[in-house]
């Protein structure tokens, strides 16, 4: 959520940088109307109940001097009944203004290039080698129900399309890669591990910028105000929701493993093939607390700590910076790594890193104070969707696939997997 000071301040240059995302914002131009509004009202509430303290004092006068008070208590009642008429259009025009500033999307990055969707991104680098191989590619479905490892048919009677069952080796390849990457992170990179909660309320969907714009995408259960978890910065960054936290504990930063759920609507007839849109898979995401003046020097750390994964599994990659009409509601800044996947000839999408600034702790409600005596200030929160592991899996069984149909098991992932070949 943006600081409502910001906009009616600044109001045609967040109109004119919101405007890059693709629609139009000119109806923020009401905002500082309405403010004025909620101003005059609040001089006017204020006004009123000094006036009526004073006419108290003045009966309390009257009435020991053995004065008539009864024009003193004509006033009264008529402040009384002046006062929650004014503060009912007070609660009208509060109740605007929330619903204005919770479907406002997060201003973009000074530096992140403009235009209207995916077209507009922009690469930064690429690393690794694209394989060449010399014989016919298979795709991850048909390499992987060869080999027996994914099993499509069995998940769709299960449940129905967009899952899988994962068997075997391919059960092992998917636990040693969330244990490989939970170690990388933890050792290598200094981040603490969690498992959250994989069911979230409502409260925390609302923290994060799932909701309400992208409710339609979340599985609610039956009966309460409770849904599957779409990503793990929902539980995540709740951790701290409604809290203070000490400015000497800062950064934190969280490696976070979750199952994560997502009803793909709007999505008929993309990716349907495989397992590059589920409705189910797993994620190793890293999650940033940090002081306003290191966000993007943590962001850039991110980044590189996200790529390190695929460096270490040599899979080649490429890194590219989403315009402001592909970005995520809640972001200003987001860079996507993708990865090469053979079996498509192209580059897929298998993490985002963004910084969301203060965006997602005013919406949550999660500040920091360097000491006792310091103004309280809201903390900025990064978040690297991880990487889906389920899309490593593909891009491992893609680009590790042998001439005689097996697949050759990456070294870092030897001592997890205790074989070096899936046949």
């Amino acid at each position: 959520m943006l600081d409502l000071k910001y906009i009616t301040e600044n109001n045609e240059e967040v109109i004119k940088k919101l405007n890059t995302r693709g629609g139009d914002f000119s109806y923020l131009r009401q905002i500082p109307t309405l403010q004025e509004e909620r101003k005059q009202l609040i001089i006017e509430v204020e006004t009123l109940k000094a006036k009526r303290n004073e006419i108290s004092k003045q009966i309390g006068q009257f009435k020991r001097e053995k004065k008539d008070v009864t024009p003193l208590l004509d006033n009264v009642e008529i402040i009384k009944n002046q006062i929650p008429e004014l503060e009912e259009k007070l609660t009208k025009i509060d109740e605007e203004l929330l619903k204005i500033l919770i479907e406002i999307p997060n201003i973009p990055a000074e530096d992140v290039p403009i235009g209207k969707d995916e077209t507009a991104n922009v690469e930064i680098r690429k690393w690794g080698e694209i394989p060449k191989f010399d014989f016919k590619v298979l795709d991850h479905t048909e390499l992987g129900e060869k080999l027996g490892i994914l099993d499509f048919e069995r998940a769709t009677k299960i449940t129905g399309p967009r899952f899988v069952v994962d068997k075997g080796l391919g059960a092992r390849l998917e636990r040693s890669l969330m244990s490989f990457m939970m170690d990388v992170h933890t050792h290598e990179h200094g981040y603490t591990e969690i498992i959250p909660p994989f069911i979230v309320n409502a409260k925390s969907m609302f923290g994060t910028g799932q909701f309400p714009k992208f409710k339609e995408d979340a599985f609610k259960l039956e009966g309460r105000d409770w849904y599957l978890n779409p990503t793990a910065e929902v539980p995540t960054i709740n951790l701290f929701s409604d809290e203070i936290i000490d400015g000497n504990n800062l950064p934190i930063h969280y490696v976070s493993y979750t199952t994560a759920f997502r009803s793909e609507a709007g999505s008929a007839g993309r990716d349907t093939k495989g397992i590059l849109r589920q409705h189910q898979f797993n994620k190793v995401e890293l999650i940033k607390f940090v002081k306003p003046e290191n966000s993007e020097e943590e962001h850039q750390k991110m980044l590189e700590n996200s790529e390190r994964i695929l460096q270490l599994l040599n899979l080649p990659y490429r890194v590219i910076v989403l315009s402001t009409g592909d970005m995520g509601f809640g972001m200003t800044k987001t860079y996507d790594i993708e990865v090469w996947l053979p079996g498509q000839n192209t580059y897929r999408e298998i993490g985002s890193i963004s910084n969301a600034k203060d965006f997602q702790a005013r919406r949550a409600n999660i500040r920091y104070k360097e000491t006792k005596d310091s103004k309280t200030e809201y903390i900025h929160t990064l978040n690297g969707s991880g990487l889906a592991i389920g899309r490593t899996m593909i891009a491992i069984i893609e680009n590790y696939q042998n001439a005689d149909g097996t697949i050759t098991i990456p070294e870092v992932l030897l001592p997890y997997m205790k074989t070096d070949v899936i046949k």
